[in-house]
């Protein structure tokens, strides 16, 4: 017997802990910065000797630790290693996405109500070709609301994506091949197949007040960029959940987040962003 309220509970504090884990992260992250080191970000047009990223971190010299020792690199965040980074990543949603596949086994969900089935897996390429398409026109909209924030003085913090840039051919390959894939099937799976397909299907819920209610949380859970980054990346929530009740696909979604993730990376590191108008000392 299928029990779908006891799938949506979970589903529930699941996304609740993505939020307060994502919320307790930054604040470790601030803490330690503050005590430490501050580590900001500076257009890399300030120094003609960087030409591989659009942004990049740099220190404050002669910056002294409250005990007046110099700050150690390797407790400050810019220093942890890029690839301990990736790792923490994909441990984090993997084990939060594997709670949900496990839970829909337990709990008998039908892989339909997740946007999965015969239908959706015997129209792959098309899904692929709307999803690349939509993420790139959704990857668009991300950056002219981002260049407005930028233009008004609204807080978009960029850190947390400049610790995850990859400096080798190496780190590109796990961020493109294994990091973004497991980012995007993670967090579509929990915010738009999970806290949308299943109680719109199970429970009969208005599939359009859990997008709103969903879309909320997603971009609470990326605090981490700022007032302007939860603003941006609520709409873009939205944005997928639309798509997602729309196409019935959660490939779409998949395949369109991914694309939104990769885009933003390649271009920030190759400063060709076309365009964003603004950039800013952080």
């Amino acid at each position: 017997m299928t029990r779908w309220a006891a799938f949506v509970g979970l589903t529930g504090v699941v996304v609740s802990l993505v939020v307060v884990l994502a919320s307790l992260t930054q604040r470790l992250l601030d803490a330690e910065s503050s005590q430490q080191s501050t580590v900001r970000l500076q257009p890399t047009g300030l120094d003609p000797a960087v030409t591989r990223s659009r942004w990049v971190r740099v220190r404050p010299a002669g910056r002294s630790t409250p005990t007046g020792g110099t700050t150690s690199p390797r407790a400050s965040p810019a220093s942890i290693p890029t690839v301990a980074l990736f790792v923490n990543v994909v441990l984090t949603q993997g084990v939060f996405g594997s709670v949900l596949l496990v839970g829909a086994l337990v709990f008998s969900i039908p892989l339909s109500a997740f946007g999965v089935g015969p239908a959706s897996l015997g129209a792959v390429a098309p899904a692929l070709g709307l999803g690349i398409a939509l993420g790139l026109g959704l990857w668009i909209g991300s950056e002219l609301a981002v260049s407005l924030a930028d233009a008004v003085g609204i807080d978009y913090d960029q850190g947390l994506r400049a610790m995850l840039t990859p400096t080798t051919r190496g780190e590109w390959v796990l961020l493109f091949g294994v990091v973004l894939p497991i980012v995007a099937a993670s967090e579509e799976f929990i915010f738009r197949a999970a806290a949308i397909g299943v109680p719109a299907t199970g429970l009969d819920a208005s599939p359009w007040a859990l997008a709103v209610v969903s879309s909320l949380a997603f971009g609470v859970a990326h605090g981490a960029q700022g007032r302007a980054g939860v603003a941006v990346t609520g709409l873009l929530g939205l944005a997928l959940a639309s798509v997602y009740i729309a196409t019935g696909s959660l490939l779409v979604v998949i395949v369109a987040h991914y694309v939104v993730n990769a885009t933003e990376f390649l271009v920030n590191a190759t400063g060709t962003d076309p365009i964003a108008t603004t950039t800013v000392t952080r």
